[in-house]
């Protein structure tokens, strides 16, 4: 047991408040430096006819609102799913402290599967990455999800 895996089963909770609307289950939070909850989603895509509603964004999104400020340098994002390009460069840009992440995304991981943007050397902000936390679980809600989609 890590100290991530209270805040991943928050998120895994979010996650499959997704498959309600037809969507990935990928759920996300952020928290501040006190372990606080700041902001909670889930992937929105499908309800929104939105290609950009990742729970990646709308997190973020949410934070900044919260917080007043689109710089959340002191809070984690805590996500289910590794996150693709499009939101690996959003937490670049929001300069989240840390990533915290459960599932591996071998096709479109921009973490470690397929890049690594978040810790490119090049960049001016790279955050703390925490990989793997509750993978197992967060793979199989995602596997359990797709099994149901390819059985329709």
């Amino acid at each position: 047991m890590t100290m991530w895996d209270d805040a991943m089963r928050r998120a895994l909770t979010e996650a499959a408040a997704a498959v309600e609307c037809g969507d990935v289950p990928v759920g996300a939070l952020v928290l501040t430096p006190d372990g606080t909850q700041l902001a909670l989603a889930h992937n929105e895509r499908e309800i929104s006819s939105n290609p950009l509603a990742h729970a990646e964004l709308l997190a973020l999104q949410r934070a900044a609102a919260a917080r007043g400020s689109w710089r959340l340098d002191d809070c984690t994002l805590v996500v289910t799913l590794e996150p693709c390009a499009m939101c690996a460069g959003a937490i670049t840009q929001a300069r989240i402290a840390r990533l915290v992440f459960g599932a591996y995304d071998e096709k479109a991981g921009a973490v470690s599967s397929l890049w690594d943007l978040i810790r490119d050397s090049r960049l001016p902000h790279r955050p703390e990455v925490v990989s793997g936390v509750l993978a197992p679980e967060c793979a199989a809600l995602l596997q359990s999800f797709f099994a149901a989609k390819r059985k329709q």
